[in-house]
């Protein structure tokens, strides 16, 4: 060792590079998993970029009144199927910052069909940080100020076009994601808390209790699903309020789901349950209750994690297919399913494009979903190359 004249030691022995290498090695061998995991699951992409995206939308969730311009069944009775419209930022070749043409709607007695036209020689600037219809953030703190807002109240902004009543399609899809989203966290969360019981106690304890929950896991997978759904959701009492069949088609979804991940747990516990460090736990007196959370669960959570991300999508998607069909969520609550209701007429479709667009944010949450699934299926293994 020399000194330096800073008053730092320096090592006189040459450079290792195969020593280095080992120690780099040691390191990554010592490194919590969770450590790993992260380190690998950076190097996924579209799982990354997924993840950010989806966490994003879920922060977003208790703030979708102050984004949206409109309250999600607020009407304007003169402005039924509006279409989109197009926010510019120069006019006749002069910045004005963000404005609309408003549009002018004449009815048309060939076609029996309003049509819209923008008024190009009459641009108005939009509002920003403005007040309008009242809301509740998180459900809990009363406001009215939204992000952005029309010019004025008879020149509404539609900014993905209005519906058959006159709402507009932007407002409703941001407050329909309040309902999408938080869907599948709570079906999942049922889900999960009868498929980890009833496969951990049937992988575990063996015999006849594994016999008989494996019977009615096989009678639950073997009825067809959809029927089943439509079945229990006709089911539903239809003077229940919103809320009470939003909760009620939650826990539908994850009562239907649970059979496939028990299944899943169960056989883990089945390959687990004979490792030693089980058979220590059990020799030096742990309960069967503390051998399956503290020794047999923490080996399987990443599993389960990367399943939770796989079967959230499915669950929105039974719920978009119920409320779709009209058997689940049903006016005046919202939802993309709900929407998408609207849009069941192909005719209406044909004319009023934009009233299919509620599918767009499905497709792009499910896709969101599945490649954040695939980037933490890879991740789980961070010694795998």
């Amino acid at each position: 060792m020399s000194k330096l004249p800073d008053g730092r030691y320096v090592d006189d022995a040459p450079y290792d590079a195969e020593q280095s290498l080992r120690e780099l090695e040691r390191k990554d061998l010592d490194a919590p998993n969770w450590v790993l995991i992260w380190r690998k699951f950076k190097t996924h992409r579209l799982g990354l970029i997924s993840g950010a995206f989806l966490l994003f939308c879920y922060l977003m969730l208790p703030f979708v009144g102050f984004v949206a311009p409109y309250g999600p069944n607020e009407r304007h009775s003169e402005h039924l199927y509006a279409p989109p419209q197009e926010i510019n930022l120069f006019h006749e070749g002069e910045f004005l910052g963000p404005f609309i043409y408003p549009m002018t709607s004449e009815a048309n007695l060939e076609t029996f069909q309003w049509e819209f036209k923008p008024d190009l020689d009459n641009p108005l600037r939009l509002k920003f940080f403005c007040e309008g219809s009242s809301y509740d953030i998180a459900g809990l703190i009363p406001a009215d100020t939204h992000l952005v807002c029309a010019p004025g109240a008879d020149v509404p902004l539609f900014l993905w076009g209005s519906d058959r009543l006159g709402r507009d399609v932007f407002s409703r899809i941001l407050y329909g994601a309040q309902l999408s989203l938080t869907v599948g966290l709570i079906g999942i969360t049922v889900s999960f808390v009868l498929g980890i019981f009833f496969g951990s106690i049937a992988g575990y304890f063996g015999g006849r209790i594994d016999w008989v929950i494996n019977r009615v896991i096989e009678i639950l997978r073997s009825l067809p699903e959809l029927p089943l759904w439509l079945a229990l959701s006709a089911a539903v009492p239809s003077n229940w309020s919103p809320v009470a069949v939003f909760f009620i088609i939650s826990v539908i979804l994850g009562i239907l789901d649970w059979p496939g991940l028990a299944r899943s747990v169960r056989a883990k516990f089945l390959s687990l349950r004979e490792e030693e460090y089980v058979r220590a736990a059990e020799m030096m007196g742990a309960t069967s209750g503390r051998v399956i959370r503290k020794h047999l669960l923490p080996n399987f959570m990443s599993h389960l994690i990367a399943s939770a991300t796989l079967s959230i999508p499915a669950m929105i998607l039974g719920e978009t297919a119920l409320s779709f069909l009209g058997l689940g969520l049903r006016a005046p609550a919202v939802s993309w399913g709900v929407m998408l209701n609207d849009a069941q007429n192909l005719a209406n479709i044909e004319i009023y494009w934009w009233t299919a667009i509620p599918m767009l944010p499905i497709v792009v949450v499910v896709l969101a979903f599945n490649f954040l699934g695939d980037g933490l299926r890879d991740s789980l293994d961070p010694y795998q190359q």
